[in-house]
């Protein structure tokens, strides 16, 4: 096993932790640190969207390892787009701490492409100072297995077979396929419910789809030996060719083709109501994600509320305290997707 109290000479490492949509980077990081392994930690947390709902998730379990002041949220897009003005700011930031981290963990937003993120680490006023030890990607298991990063795997790939001057991948599959391809490790999540045939058959999908051979491991809740994905040692800027891109050659990329609407909501009287509203943007507005916290009548506590497709979580995270009790949910999808008015008429009848 790497040793984790050691960094590459002066360097402080950096893991990139990437994934597909409500693949659960966010429960991984809560998991690492709240498992520190004598690491001083830092996370900066990339949102998409104008919400900073991983952001709090995490603050609330800062603790000497990782105090509040070592999380910092990007919340203005991609860090990958936005890497002079956002990205190398606050890196330098979290490197002039009285404290300076051991190590930083990097969760990127569910859309982002790695390898444009990693080009960065490339950039002078950094390079002498950090190193990224590794790019983590985690996959959802049950959603890789289901081919929700294409409307129909087969028929795509039938047709791509059939001419290849044809692409008909829908950018979903190029950020999943970007993500695989740069990754030091995959880490298949929701193992437990996608059981034995769904992990193997996710597996085989990763395994067709990855450039080399990869560490695949299974993962539930987040939990992981935090040895098996820090300390890795891969200086990833440095192996930029083994990593290849849909993007290789482009000056950059866009995220035209998502966008997010934020709903605001009174007070809930039935949580499962609220879910059940969430499950049928999926099923009829091909929503792909919805994220956010929700008062309820009498409850002192905040509904935390995390959707992937149709599968919908809540549960109280903290009491809302002197925080005003605002429900605000953010909404994900394929910008042709995206009809805002349809969502609000959902969401918003969900009864007082």
């Amino acid at each position: 096993m790497p040793d984790l109290s050691r960094n590459d000479l002066t360097k402080t490492p950096v893991t990139v932790i990437t994934g597909f949509l409500g693949s659960g980077k966010t429960t991984l990081i809560r998991h690492l640190m709240r498992n520190p392994q004598g690491l001083r930690l830092a996370v900066l947390v990339n949102e998409f969207g104008t919400m900073g709902v991983d952001g709090d998730i995490l603050k609330g379990c800062a603790d000497d390892s990782c105090p509040a002041e070592n999380i910092v949220e990007l919340s203005n897009g991609c860090i990958c787009c936005t890497v002079a003005d956002d990205f190398i700011p606050t890196l330098e930031a979290l490197m002039a701490l009285p404290s300076r981290p051991d190590h930083i963990l990097i969760e990127t937003s569910g859309l982002a492409l790695p390898k444009p993120l990693l080009k960065a680490f490339d950039w002078p006023a950094i390079r002498s100072r950090i190193t990224v030890d590794g790019v983590i990607a985690l996959a959802d298991a049950e959603a890789v297995v289901a081919g929700r990063f294409a409307p129909d795997e087969g028929a795509v790939q039938a047709q791509r077979e059939a001419d290849d001057s044809l692409d008909h991948e829908t950018p979903l599959s190029e950020v999943f396929e970007d993500q695989i391809a740069c990754a030091d490790v995959i880490l298949l999540t929701k193992a437990d419910l996608a059981g034995p045939d769904g992990i193997a058959a996710a597996r085989a999908i990763i395994e067709d789809e990855a450039p080399r051979k990869l560490p695949i491991l299974t993962v539930t809740e987040g939990a992981i030996d935090p040895r098996l994905i820090l300390g890795l040692n891969a200086a990833a800027e440095d192996d930029l060719a083994a990593r290849p891109s849909h993007h290789d050659g482009a000056d950059d990329h866009e995220h035209e083709d998502f966008d997010t609407v934020v709903i605001d909501l009174p007070e809930i009287a039935d949580p499962d109501d609220l879910s059940a509203r969430i499950a049928r943007l999926a099923q009829e507005q091909n929503i792909l994600r919805v994220k956010g916290h929700v008062a309820v009548q009498g409850k002192p506590m905040r509904l935390l509320v995390q959707a992937v497709g149709a599968r919908v979580r809540h549960q109280y995270d903290r009491p809302w305290g002197d925080q005003p009790r605002v429900s605000r949910l953010v909404v994900i999808a394929e910008h042709d997707d995206v009809n805002e008015a349809a969502i609000r008429a959902i969401l918003e009848a969900v009864p007082a």
